[in-house]
């Protein structure tokens, strides 16, 4: 059975729970049971003999678990001599059999159900008088590994994630990425590397700090099962929302991954993979979140820890959490020593722009351009997300960049790669094609200028070309004569006193020497003024639309003065008309 009639068999479910779920609701139910069938089938054929291990250890007192575990065969086992099958035989005492069974499965399983929340479903399910008709339903599902392979499964359960969080559209957006972006940074991410990872056995880490229900970490998954089914990515990941955390650690579980390292917790208050370095990170953290909940532990870290933590660079403004989980990343770089990492992360515009020359925000982009670590951003269409409209950017950053990347930053407008969804899902309007996805990929691969039409959609600058200087431009302070008057004291002394008033500040390329520009720009205007080295700040800003707009002359006065003689004649013809 394909897992399109598998998740057909379970989605029948659905019946059973209309009327008493909504269907924003379905998901509670039928998630964590698939997830129990399919644990209780793993488990069938090791049963007894990690039945019979575990009265044998309880007897000699000492800990059972690394042996029932290697009985098992697994990264979890259950101690239940309750399964399915056998619960189906009690149809009075279904309910407190349920919860005995879970009792008996490892901490790190029980600790999905927890997050599930799925007891509150069993007890709702068994007062509106269905929780035996759910189970037994699950009961005749065969998800045995031997009809259903791990990589089956984890298909399946994706589909059913996706089914709905595509009928919740209220969260939606915060908890799941568009499978066509998500495959796009996937793309991006491995594009130099499928020689490395074709290799036989190779082994690769891939970390996401705001898992969701693990889609992004899924689809690097399949990308490299397709390539190499004997490459292994071992998958890392932290989640702050239960639910999804309890969704992405079961569907890790149902892959075979080890399900100890996704954490659950707060990425920035409570690094649950502290020293871990990866190769591969991919994100898609929530936009524009404020950070006041965890404020006063980052900032202790910046303050304490300086470039030892994760903060050194800066801090972005408390109501837009974005450049701190792109700083949390970089800190979970392999050094280039052993490897290095790329990542991709998926932002909003604020971060290309925000912030004037010594900000948090510039100098986490300083920080980030002065060490040659941004490889490309792609701005995608609008309209992309679940939960939002606004323009949405793809940063790919990494510090094992090829020679010919060296010092250069590719930007790749793709707003006009998009087409028409057939059916809206919440703001999510619009879609790329695998064609659009191609092209991208081919466009960052071969890393070139291109042009539609008279349109650039690939440029290439230098790193330097984002950095500009804010210099302080004073002018003298004048007595009711209009004399300078001078300082009469200090470092100062005998120069010109500044005018606060008359202050002003000008923003010169990086590229630019500053006498020369000054000359040009300021002293014909302002013969008098001077600048205060002393007050010289560096900024980094990313424009990106601006390195995009293309000119378009206004069309000629004649035919603009055509246009309005015809639009006058027909309001006087119809005045005319009224006045008849």
């Amino acid at each position: 059975m394909n897992h399109q009639s598998l998740s057909a068999f379970i989605w029948s479910v659905a019946d059973l729970l209309r009327g008493d779920y909504k269907q924003s609701e379905y998901g509670k139910v039928i998630l964590p049971f698939t997830v129990l069938r399919r644990l209780d089938c793993v488990l069938e054929s090791t049963k007894e003999i990690v039945l019979a291990e575990h009265a044998n250890k309880q007897k000699m007192e000492v800990n059972s678990e690394p042996f029932l575990l290697r009985k098992a065969g697994q990264s979890f086992y259950n101690i239940s001599s309750l399964d399915i099958k056998k619960l189906m035989g009690d149809q009075d005492h279904i309910k407190e059999n349920l919860f005995a069974y879970i009792q008996g499965f490892s901490a790190a399983v029980r600790d999905i159900f927890e997050r599930f929340d799925f007891y509150t479903q069993v007890e709702r399910l068994a007062k509106a008088g269905l929780l035996y008709q759910v189970a037994e339903r699950f009961a005749n599902v065969d998800l045995h590994p031997d009809k259903v392979s791990n990589n089956q499964m984890g298909l399946l359960f994706e589909e059913l994630i996706r089914k709905f969080a595509e009928i919740s559209n209220e969260t939606a957006g915060e908890h799941f990425t568009p499978r066509e972006v998500i495959k796009l940074m996937v793309n991006l991410l491995f594009i130099e590397d499928d020689d490395v990872l074709a290799k036989p056995g190779v082994v690769r880490t891939i970390y996401d700090p705001a898992a969701g229900t693990g889609g992004m970490l899924s689809v690097a998954g399949e990308y490299l099962h397709e390539h190499n089914p004997n490459a292994r990515l071992t998958m890392f990941g932290q989640e702050l929302n239960p639910e999804s955390y309890a969704i992405c650690k079961a569907d890790m579980l149902i892959k075979g991954q080890d399900v100890a390292n996704i954490v659950f917790g707060n990425t920035f208050s409570d690094d649950g993979h502290l020293h871990k370095k990866f190769d591969y990170m991919l994100s898609n953290p929530p936009f524009g979140v404020e950070w006041k909940k965890v404020e006063k532990e980052v900032r202790r870290e910046h303050e304490t820890q300086g470039f030892n933590g994760r903060f050194g660079p800066g801090l972005p403004r408390v109501s837009d959490g974005s450049l701190l989980f792109l700083l949390h990343l970089i800190s979970k770089m392999r050094p280039a020593a052993d490897g290095g990492s790329r990542f991709g992360i998926v932002l909003n515009g604020s971060p290309l722009f925000t912030g004037a020359a010594g900000s948090g925000e510039s100098e986490i982009r300083r920080y980030v351009l002065e060490n040659d670590l941004l490889e490309a951003i792609i701005g995608l269409p609008t309209d992309m997300f679940y939960n939002t409209g606004i323009s949405t950017y793809v940063w790919i950053l990494s510090n094992r960049k090829p020679e010919h990347r060296k010092g250069l930053v590719q930007l790749i407008d793709a707003s006009g790669f998009w087409q028409k969804m057939r059916k809206s899902l919440g703001s999510k309007r619009k879609e790329l094609s695998e064609e659009h996805i191609a092209e991208i990929t081919r466009l960052f691969g071969e890393f070139i200028e291109a042009s539609e039409g008279k349109k650039p959609i690939s440029r290439i600058f230098k790193n330097t070309d984002f950095g500009y200087r804010t210099i302080t431009v004073e002018r003298p302070l004048r007595d009711e004569n209009g004399q300078v008057i001078l300082a009469a004291k200090g470092k100062q002394k005998g120069q010109p006193q500044a005018d606060s008033n008359l202050r002003d500040t000008e923003n010169v390329p990086l590229n630019e020497d500053l006498e020369d520009y000054f000359k040009r720009e300021v002293l014909p205007h302002v013969p008098d003024a001077w600048i205060d080295y002393e007050k010289t700040k560096i900024g980094y800003e990313i424009s990106f639309n601006r390195y995009f707009y293309v000119f378009e002359p206004p069309r000629p006065l004649a035919e603009i003065d055509a246009d309005l003689k015809q639009c006058t004649d027909r309001i006087l013809a119809m005045i005319k008309g009224l006045s008849a």
